[in-house]
């Protein structure tokens, strides 16, 4: 196998073309640090020679020798420990690495040299190549977990019964154990643990679908390379490329006795023994392990010493390229070492920085000062302050200092670390100016400005900012209200407390603005009608703030309480000369009836007898009797329509018969269809409601008749329990309605006003060419409603 490798070495070359600038980079870093993981048949590190071999090695060497680079190899143990070393900057190439996400942040991926198949793996020799699609349902199939083919199996195969495993080698025992039926292991891997006796009963019985991708993986910060591999990746021809597949991953397993590097490790071994038994006779047992002792201890001094300069080299690393500016000072007060960062804060060059004293960056620091210093972080430890430092140029920046007192070498050093803190000083400005500019407004604003914190849903509401006004408005000063636990709580009325604490919970509940209404107590016990409004917002993960203010309204909310008392007084007002006015109406309509209709009746019963007094009468006398009949007949008609007008004696009957007479009425002066639905039992009802809502279908029918060209009206009266609901629907021309108009229409006004009297309301929709409904309710009592038959 090493001729073959050798061979493959010796190849011809791809005649890869560099440009100049690629050759120039390529002279400035002739050595690449390459990084491996072992893992057969990839890389596979030989112990006794300390040498690597594999695929991912023998493709390495080939690229090296092609751009005319050399390697040095370092082998980790495991994937994470060399993704640390790729952040620290150790390794420079690592071949055969997967693309992940979380690998994107510090390596420049290749595109892939190696394609490994996933192979399902079974007992026996199938009678065909089996495929995933066609295994039964109740099939368990053993996968390395987590992984990229336990990925691809839950993707694309979900009703696939997978069974766990720790690992490739694990998969294929639960398969010999019979707990799985198959197993999926990529192809490299399966014939490397074929060529194991344990696992000589399983076989590929099939291709699963999955395919592992590998590749080179470099350096982030050298994307030249990343450049120059993916060139070289592919001008390699696709025979050679087949090469490393046919040589180190589709080897077949052969038995242990046939195997050539079986018979060549045992001839290894037996010339051991033989050297060991030379050796043996020849050279003392004392002296041999003294030479071994001597030889481990050499090695173990040469590896601590060489971790240790590694180690040396990425601190330096670490220390020149930090963000953080670092100064090493002398006991005299003169700079020893500074770092990049240092530097460019300072804006000089090293040369212009090391060796100079920390006055030239400091004027004020005189020696004096210098040494109250270091006795200070001498006997402290550590002293922190910021400072002015005076650059290069003669500008100035601030920067905060921690000082700190080192010993190293047998000399004594004050270590500075400085960060530059202008952005921090801006914004420190910035905050005092808006806390100056929110003090102003909140002091200046008519009203108590707060801020209510809550940090989660197990601790208590406290308030975090009180404005003075608060002793204008309370008479408690900020510090008394902030030193209250119970915050603003305190305030309310004992009446409207509770109204209080539930709208609060209400806008934590929520999440959203606080908003209350009421009545609250100031120091001397005065009572103050105050509204409360606060915007919600998050804080920190789970908390709210509300910020808001408390202002007094009380002069205000007199004049509302004011208002109400006197349109309440104005509608009772109204509502009893209402009812004064339908009692006049029903008297004025008894009289005409009784009165003026008894005076008629008696006339037209005289005229009568004069008639068949005069029967044999003729000429004028008789034309004269029978005008003044017809004249009688006209008056009895006039007064039946004006007591009519003024009370229909069919309310008597009651609303029901009333609804229905007047919707007959409306027939025969309309000429439009009147559907009538009421309730078959008859209703109690108070006779001033029944009156008044009597006088709403009037009004309704008479604006359908003048204004709605209605085809068909319907009248619909309702009891329900508590209320009475009388609707007028038509299928007239309708209107558009805005909100707040009136329209001008002292008709819908005096039925809202009706209504409103007994406690109910007036509720209309319509819209342009979709007609009108409108709806009176009126409430009530538990003695009215419908009768019980």
């Amino acid at each position: 196998m090493a001729g073959l490798a050798a061979l493959w070495l010796a190849s011809p070359s791809w005649a890869l073309s560099l440009s100049a600038a690629e050759r120039d980079w390529l002279s400035r870093h002739p050595v690449l640090r390459v990084g491996v993981v072992p893992q057969a048949p990839y890389a596979v590190l030989d112990a006794r020679r300390q040498a690597l071999s594999g695929s991912h090695v023998e493709l390495m060497n080939r690229l090296a020798a092609e751009l005319g680079l050399k390697l040095a190899w370092t082998a980790y143990p495991n994937k994470t420990q060399l993704s640390a070393a790729a952040r620290t900057g150790s390794v420079d190439v690592a071949p055969g690495l997967e693309q992940t996400p979380a690998g994107l942040r510090y390596w420049l991926f290749s595109g892939p040299f190696l394609r490994i198949p996933y192979k399902l793996v079974g007992r026996g020799e199938p009678a065909a190549a089996l495929e995933l699609e066609q295994l039964p349902g109740n099939v368990r199939v053993a996968v390395a977990e987590p992984g990229a083919a336990a990925a691809f199996l839950a993707a694309n195969y979900p009703a696939l019964r997978r069974w766990p495993a720790g690992s490739d080698r694990s998969a294929l025992q639960q398969v010999l154990q019979q707990r799985a039926d198959y197993a999926v292991v990529d192809e490299a891997q399966l014939n490397q643990l074929l060529r194991e006796p344990e696992f000589s009963p399983l076989r590929a019985v099939g291709d699963s679908g999955a395919t592992r991708l590998l590749r080179l993986a470099s350096r982030q910060d050298w994307p030249q390379l990343a450049t120059l591999l993916d060139r070289a990746l592919s001008a390699m021809p696709a025979s050679q490329r087949g090469h490393l597949y046919t040589r180190w991953v589709q080897a077949e397993p052969t038995p242990l006795g046939g195997s050539l590097s079986f018979w060549r490790r045992l001839s290894q071994v037996s010339g051991l023994l033989i050297l060991a038994l030379v050796g043996a006779l020849l050279w003392r047992g004392r002296q041999q392990r003294q030479m071994r002792q001597a030889l481990a201890a050499a090695r173990q001094a040469l590896a601590q010493r060489e971790a240790g300069a590694e180690a040396l080299r990425l601190t330096q690393f670490s220390v020149d390229h930090s963000t953080v500016g670092i100064l090493w000072l002398n006991w005299d007060s003169r700079l020893r070492y500074a770092n990049q960062a240092a530097l460019t804060m300072l804006g000089c060059a090293e040369a212009q920085a090391v060796g100079q004293p920390l006055s030239r960056f400091q004027p004020d620091l005189d020696m004096d000062g210098w040494l109250d210093l270091w006795s200070r972080a001498r006997s402290r430890g550590l002293l922190q302050f910021e400072i002015d430092c005076l650059r290069a140029d003669g500008g100035s920046l601030p920067v905060d200092v921690s000082l700190s007192f080192l010993r190293f070498g047998g000399a004594d050093y004050l270590v500075a670390f400085m960060h530059d803190v202008t952005e921090k000083r801006q914004a420190r400005a910035a905050l005092r100016e808006s806390e100056a500019r929110f003090k102003g407004i909140a002091e200046n604003v008519p009203g108590l400005v707060f801020r209510l914190e809550r940090g989660d849903a197990a601790g208590d509401p406290r308030l975090a900012f009180v404005s003075e006004a608060s002793l204008a408005l309370t008479g408690y000063p900020a510090a008394d209200l902030l030193a209250r636990p119970e915050g603003l709580l305190a305030l309310a009325h004992p009446e409207d407390a509770a109204g209080l604490r539930e709208s609060w919970r209400a806008a934590w509940r929520e999440q959203r603005d606080w908003s209350w209404q009421g009545r609250i107590l100031t120091r001397d016990g005065a009572e103050r009608w105050a509204d409360l409004r606060a915007s919600a917002r998050r804080h920190g993960a789970a908390g709210m703030v509300w910020d808001g203010i408390l202002w007094d309204i009380s002069a205000g909310k007199r004049n509302e309480l004011e208002l109400s008392a006197s349109r309440a007084m104005l509608r009772d007002l109204a509502a009893h000369l209402e009812t004064v006015r339908e009692e006049e109406k029903a008297h004025i309509a008894r009289e005409v009836h009784d009165e003026l209709g008894q005076v008629l009746t008696v006339l037209k019963l005289e005229t009568s007898m004069l008639e068949l007094s005069l029967e044999r009468s003729e000429g004028a006398a008789a034309e004269r009797l029978a005008s003044i009949k017809k004249l009688i007949a006209q008056t009895f008609a006039l007064v039946r329509d004006v007591a009519t007008a003024l009370r229909p004696p069919i309310l008597d009957a009651g609303l029901a018969s009333a609804v229905e007479w007047q919707a007959r009425r409306f027939e025969a002066r309309s000429g439009i269809p009147c559907l009538v639905l009421v309730p078959e039992t008859p209703l109690r009802l108070d006779d001033a409601k029944a009156v008044g809502l009597f006088r709403v279908l009037q009004e309704a029918l008479t604006n359908v008749m003048r204004h709605a060209e209605a085809h068909t009206v319907t009248l619909h009266l309702q009891a329900q329990p508590g209320e009475l609901t009388l609707s007028i629907v038509d299928d007239g021309k309708g209107f558009e309605r805005r909100p707040g108009e009136t329209g001008g229409s002292y008709g819908l006004v005096g039925m809202r006003e009706r209504l409103l009297m007994f406690g109910g309301g007036l509720e209309i929709a319509s819209a342009p060419g979709q007609g009108c409904s409108l709806t009176a309710r009126l409430p009530l009592r538990p003695d009215e409603g419908e009768e019980e038959t």
